[in-house]
């Protein structure tokens, strides 16, 4: 039976505290008992495991989930992908007030940047975000407890409450949803103080604007923190131990203008270059680098210096060894076609799981997740699940690059359009990069969509729809598209897969 004298009353939604002042706990329908537990519980509030909540709600499911954080929304939307998208997007509005007004007409003098309000902007709108989700717990009759669980038993969980004390939370179902965390640099050589060596979270706090920044590793995360103070006003330089930027899953011919693209925005590259080793001194830091494959040892000198060399699940805890849920040799937790863990009634979802770490990954796979507890049926198709870079320009992409299918010796067509074609983008003054459409040879269906270019994260839903439902570049190209618009770029690209574009 819970210990209800040892739960912190602010931790608990507001029908418990009322249930726990009369006296009436065992009314209250929320923290369960061994003997009425709980359908479902979700250990981890971000993207993945607050909308696996919601659905377990929505289908009738009493449903609970657990989050230590103190904030739902993980990673994604209090420290990730929210306050990275507002530090990007007004540090764009900056410089292109700065380089790019003057010659649409408008003249603007004095521009300066006020590095609190903007960083005022993001926090104001991470909380509202994470709010919101708390009225969405609340609308569908999820309880929210605020604390760190582990496991007891397969069927219950002990949760360290943050306003102190501790209960124990029973299930017939377990949902592990509890993301990753940065990677810290092989070795240990470098370790983050997140002042003047930084995580991504680091990275999106400085206080003020680094003459040099030096980011490690090319990925999405370097690249749209590098972009971001580059824009700023900071000298930048992107150090890759591969050839090519980007990160996994991105076609070859995008990276190479993609990279074209970013340094001409002023931002350096060191590609096939490995870091050894960062020295803080004189309030400076001096990274000792050399060829990837070996040579010669040259010094980086920056005031800050961006670590982002991935992310790792995240099952500190857990307590996993004591149920025995199996992880794998990347720490990942080992589930099957239907989210279940080596424990029968245990699923696993997101970043601590396999796949791709990203928040609507995450999303699909809740959905699944609870959908398979409630009806024995869950989707999510691993083929359609799209990536995006928002720098600017933005980079998309959704299903195969060209260097896969080659490897895989499948036969091709190629479709391409440049946005210096569609008359959107040229009338918007934004013409870089291209639509690019990949389509099985004989049957001309489509196999990937990769754009570099305006609002290429908006435009890659229509190519991850496409590969959804298995349609080909003809039923895109005879599909109408607006006009003017830049869809037109994607139509345009697709009658070049299986004919040839017009206005190119």
């Amino acid at each position: 039976m819970l210990q209800v004298q040892r739960i912190a009353q602010k931790s608990l939604p507001r029908a418990g505290k009322r249930a726990l002042r009369s006296g009436s706990w065992q009314s209250y329908r929320g923290l369960a008992t061994a003997s009425d537990p709980y359908d479902v519980v979700v250990i981890g509030g971000g993207p993945g495991g607050y909308v696996a909540a919601i659905k377990a709600a929505q289908l009738g499911l009493k449903t609970a989930c657990i989050e230590k954080r103190g904030a739902l929304g993980g990673t994604c939307l209090n420290v990730g992908c929210i306050p990275s998208k507002a530090m990007l997007n007004n540090s764009h509005i900056y410089h292109q007030t700065q380089h790019d007004l003057k010659r649409r007409g408008i003249d603007v003098e004095g521009v300066s940047l006020n590095l609190p309000k903007m960083l005022e902007a993001k926090d104001n709108a991470v909380t509202g975000l994470t709010k919101g989700i708390e009225l969405l717990f609340r609308q569908n009759k999820v309880d929210y407890i605020k604390g760190a669980g582990s496991f007891v038993s397969p069927t219950r969980i002990a949760v360290q409450l943050l306003e102190g004390g501790e209960t124990h939370v029973d299930a017939k179902n377990i949902v592990i949803a509890t993301g990753s965390e940065v990677s810290p640099f092989p070795g240990g050589a470098i370790e983050i103080d997140e002042k003047q060596i930084v995580s991504s979270t680091g990275a999106l706090e400085l206080q003020k604007v680094p003459e040099k920044m030096v980011v490690i590793g090319g990925g999405i995360i370097g690249l749209e923190m590098g972009s971001v103070w580059s824009r700023l006003g900071a000298e930048v330089t992107v150090v890759e131990f591969l050839g090519a930027i980007g990160g996994a899953g991105i076609d070859d011919e995008v990276a190479k203008q993609f990279q074209r693209l970013l340094s001409k925005q002023g931002i350096k590259f060191k590609l096939n270059t490995k870091v050894l080793s960062a020295e803080k001194k004189d309030g400076k830091v001096y990274l000792q680098a050399e060829a990837a494959k070996g040579g010669k040892e040259e010094t980086l000198e920056a005031d800050v210096v961006l670590v982002a060399v991935g992310r790792r699940p995240y099952v500190e805890g857990l307590n996993l060894e004591a149920i025995g849920v199996e992880l794998d040799n990347k720490g990942r937790i080992v589930i099957d076609d239907q989210f279940n863990t080596s424990i029968k009634n245990i699923k696993c979802i997101g970043d601590v799981t396999f796949g791709p770490m990203l928040a609507h990954k995450a999303e699909e796979e809740g959905i699944a997740a609870v959908e398979f507890l409630k009806t024995g049926h869950g989707h999510v198709n691993y083929n359609a699940i799209p990536s995006v870079v928002y720098t600017h320009p933005e980079v998309a992409w959704v299903g195969k690059t060209e260097q896969e299918l080659k490897a895989a010796g499948v036969q091709y067509n190629i479709g391409k359009f440049s946005f210096a074609a569609n008359s959107r983008a040229k009338t918007n003054l934004d013409t870089d990069g291209f639509v690019k459409f990949i389509t099985e040879k004989e049957t001309d269906k489509i196999l990937g969509v990769h754009i570099i270019g305006p609002n290429a994260g908006e435009m890659i839903a229509e190519g991850v729809l496409a590969i959804e439902y298995g349609a080909s570049s003809e039923d895109i190209a005879r599909t109408t598209h607006a006009h003017p618009t830049l869809s037109e770029a994607f139509k345009e690209a697709a009658m070049a897969a299986y004919s040839k574009p017009i206005h190119m």
